[in-house]
């Protein structure tokens, strides 16, 4: 992964991307949940997006750019930034194993079906992450109880419905953005 070769034009579409992920943090559009704080909304969907147009470099600048952001502006701090950047990165990480392992190129994504495989993958990946992370980090945090409560309180199934809506909303949304509004034509092979 250069870093070195980032064009002007893509380094400015990257970071318009992170502008509008944290917009979307601070006005904070979606649904809270009642028992543990975890949001379902488009945050995280930008930096999908960013996937879609620039490929892994891209997303992972966007990404970083926003955590990092996040933790300064947002209520939820670094907290809340450190949790969906992680539970975020295995979208990002199967969406591009599997275009290495299938030698192909982002592009493939504008149809849906190319989807299916890599997100199963990365939805199973990221409830496998979320559980010890909530017990064991954020809810700990967030909710000032310690993690034998927290498993006695937040059922195991609540927090991996809410992940699993979240990834799929992700890349769902992602995937209308890029290909369905045609943003994919502010690309312009960079």
């Amino acid at each position: 992964m250069n870093f070195s070769k980032i064009s002007f034009r893509e380094l400015t579409m990257i970071s318009s991307l992170a502008a509008v992920s944290i917009l979307l943090q601070l006005v904070h559009i979606g649904y809270q949940s009642p028992q543990f704080g975890m949001w379902i909304d488009a945050v995280a969907c930008l930096w999908i997006v960013a996937f879609f147009l620039f490929g892994f470099r891209g997303a992972l600048l966007t990404s970083l750019v926003s955590a990092v952001m996040l933790t300064l502006f947002a209520p939820e701090t670094w907290l809340g930034a450190s949790m969906k950047w992680v539970l975020s990165l295995p979208n990002l990480l199967c969406l591009h194993f599997w275009l290495v392992v299938r030698r192909e190129q982002p592009m493939v994504y504008s149809d849906w079906r190319a989807l299916i495989i890599p997100v199963l993958f990365a939805l199973i990946v990221r409830c496998i992450l979320a559980l010890p992370l909530n017990y064991y980090y954020a809810i700990p945090i967030w909710l000032g109880i310690p993690p034998p409560q927290a498993i006695a309180t937040i059922p195991w199934y609540v927090i991996s419905i809410f992940n699993l809506a979240q990834g799929l909303c992700d890349v769902v949304l992602a995937w209308v953005i890029t290909f369905r509004f045609q943003i994919i034509n502010f690309r312009n092979d960079l």
